[in-house]
């Protein structure tokens, strides 16, 4: 799975000398790329490939949720959380798409029978 995640961020104004203090005033590019992995990771695990495409706005709103959460302990605010592109391998978008072929091949036939049965009567 390839994911990419919008997020819009700020510090906590109210702890701002304590940010500064212990991340410096590149707090986001010290904090965020690892706990952004450490959430999509653990919410992407939930779900299968499919579930990721028909359910996306509950995953995002997921990732959001624990995103947040987790920006909080370091005293930073998330404004925004997105995701921007979703996407899954060539074998894979293949394999799907090949399922779904055999699916209508197989309602095709199952029809065809039925049409046969009902001539017959």
């Amino acid at each position: 799975v390839n994911i990419s995640l919008r997020a819009l961020c700020r510090p906590n104004p109210a702890k701002l000398p304590d940010i500064y203090r212990s991340l410096g005033t590149d707090f986001d590019e010290k904090v965020l790329p690892s706990i952004v992995n450490e959430v999509l990771k653990s919410v992407v695990a939930q779900y299968n490939a499919s579930e990721l495409i028909m359910q996306r706005e509950l995953v995002s709103r997921m990732i959001r949720q624990r995103l947040v959460e987790r920006a909080n302990d370091f005293n930073i605010l998330l404004d925004d959380v997105a995701i921007t592109h979703l996407s899954f391998s060539p074998e894979y978008e293949k394999a799907v798409e090949q399922k779904q072929v055999a699916k209508q091949q197989a309602e095709r036939a199952r029809y065809t029978v039925l049409k046969a049965q009902e001539e017959k009567k």
